[in-house]
């Protein structure tokens, strides 16, 4: 048994003081003690969080961050973006994308992300065959974690079409692109692979409604009911546009009527929804997979955060394109995004909330949820997925907990983060990754080699 003690800790209910927490042999939390004294060879630290699920990630692109910003000669979009995107994945082998994989997720640690969601749509060989193993590249997403030591809940993505009405796939995707039965043999294959990583799971991820339609979606969801289900959705005005003119209704309204959407369902960006659409999303109890990082740097536009919340909708965050991966940037910037669209400051909070926490609390549970990766508090009986912040970080030198969380979220970066436990692990020291060294020497020499991708 082991036994960390906080002198403030995030709980279920809420900021407790003098917390002893103690941890089983198997990573799950065993007892919590709110208010009692610190015993000998307990762990002490002192402010204590639940770890926060990344719930989107595309890890290959890490390697991308910051190699795409200059203009092009037309308007520069996400659709342009795209097209970069495709110039480099077409290099990608499988060593590659494991150790781009591998320096994500130990980024993503380092922030007090402690479980990740990844949406993996780089399945086949360039031209578009599969690899002798099926889920060759899947299995690379899952020695990545298994070295990292992140909790992982691996999505294959179902990419069929290339536009709505079956638009054929176009050359530059045939990396991502699967039929139906060469589909299930990858995700049987991917589900299998995951069974020799504690706590990872698997989620099906349909890409979108223009890449897969509503036949292929009721085949998918066959395949493992009551999985994680994922769906970018809504992201773009020109996608909003193209499925109005194929099926007479938005996206999410379409959506919302074809399929049997509930809280298993994690609905990414949903950032162009009519007040009707937010509503109903809002009653299916479905997360909404924010990425406001990555959504700010692709110029998607904002989700409209204080109605969904005003509804009781539930949402987390992910770093999607990892242009950037810190979880305090995500929330600050979900925040301040509001602050500006409405010229108001704590858009997103109640009525006696302090931002930070409520932010922070709200993300965690709706980022468990998305990907099935408990419940994401400080629980008996749940993993223990735990965050400490730096007491000797300069911007957390408060001493109400509430005023630490708020410089943090508000103030601060990754450099706050003094350890970070999954499973009851010690994965990050110091606010360093263990696994740290020999990751970022391989991915230095991935890098090196794909450096002149975008010349």
């Amino acid at each position: 048994m082991k036994h960390l003690f906080f002198d403030h800790a995030l709980l279920k209910t809420g900021w407790a003081e003098h917390v002893r927490v103690a941890i089983d042999d198997d990573g799950r939390v065993h007892s919590i003690e709110p208010g009692t004294a610190a015993q000998t060879g307990d762990r002490p630290h002192r402010i204590g969080l639940p770890g926060m699920a990344n719930l989107h990630s595309h890890a290959f692109q890490r390697a991308m961050a910051g190699l795409s910003e200059f203009r092009t000669a037309g308007r520069d979009s996400f659709w342009s973006w795209r097209e970069l995107m495709y110039r480099f994945v077409a290099r990608l082998g499988p060593d590659d994308l494991e150790a781009i994989a591998a320096l994500a997720y130990c980024d993503m640690l380092e922030t007090g992300f402690t479980s990740v969601g990844e949406f993996h749509y780089l399945h086949n060989q360039p031209g578009g065959q599969p690899y002798g193993a099926p889920a060759e590249m899947s299995e690379r997403i899952i020695a990545a974690a298994s070295q990292t030591g992140i909790a992982l809940t691996l999505m294959p993505v179902l990419y069929r079409w290339s536009g709505f009405d079956r638009q054929p796939a176009q050359p530059r995707q045939a990396r991502f692109t699967n039929d139906l039965d060469r589909y299930a043999a990858l995700y049987n294959s991917a589900r299998d692979a995951v069974a020799g990583l504690p706590r990872a799971k698997t989620g099906l991820a349909p890409h979108s409604l223009r890449a897969v339609d509503m036949a292929d979606l009721q085949a998918l969801l066959s395949l493992d009911k009551g999985a994680p289900v994922h769906i970018h959705i809504a992201e773009q005005t020109a996608e909003v546009e193209a499925c109005i003119a194929a099926h007479g209704a938005p996206p999410i309204a379409y959506l919302l009527d074809q399929a049997e959407v509930n809280e298993a369902w994690c609905l990414v960006h949903a950032t162009h929804m009519t007040d009707a659409e937010t509503d109903a999303l809002a009653r299916t109890r479905a997360v909404a997979g924010l990425c406001p990082i990555t959504e700010a740097n692709l110029g998607d536009g904002i989700f409209p955060a204080p109605r969904f919340l005003a509804r009781d909708g539930r949402f987390g965050i992910g770093s999607d394109s990892h242009i950037r991966i810190d979880l305090a940037e995500e929330l600050r910037l979900l925040e301040y995004g509001h602050r500006l669209q409405v010229r108001e400051r704590n858009v997103l909070a109640r009525p006696g909330e302090d931002t930070a926490s409520a932010l922070y609390t709200r993300a965690a549970k709706g980022g468990a949820q998305a990907i099935a990766q408990g419940s994401g508090q400080i629980e008996t009986g749940q993993p223990a997925d735990i965050v400490t912040l730096n007491p000797d970080a300069p911007v957390l030198r408060a001493s109400d907990p509430t005023a630490i969380i708020s410089s943090w979220i508000f103030s601060g970066d990754g450099r706050c983060i003094e350890t970070v436990y999954v499973s009851g692990r010690n994965i990050v020291e110091n606010g360093r990754a263990i696994a740290r060294d020999e990751v970022e020497r391989r991915f230095g020499a991935t890098l090196k080699r794909l450096r002149n991708w975008a010349g």
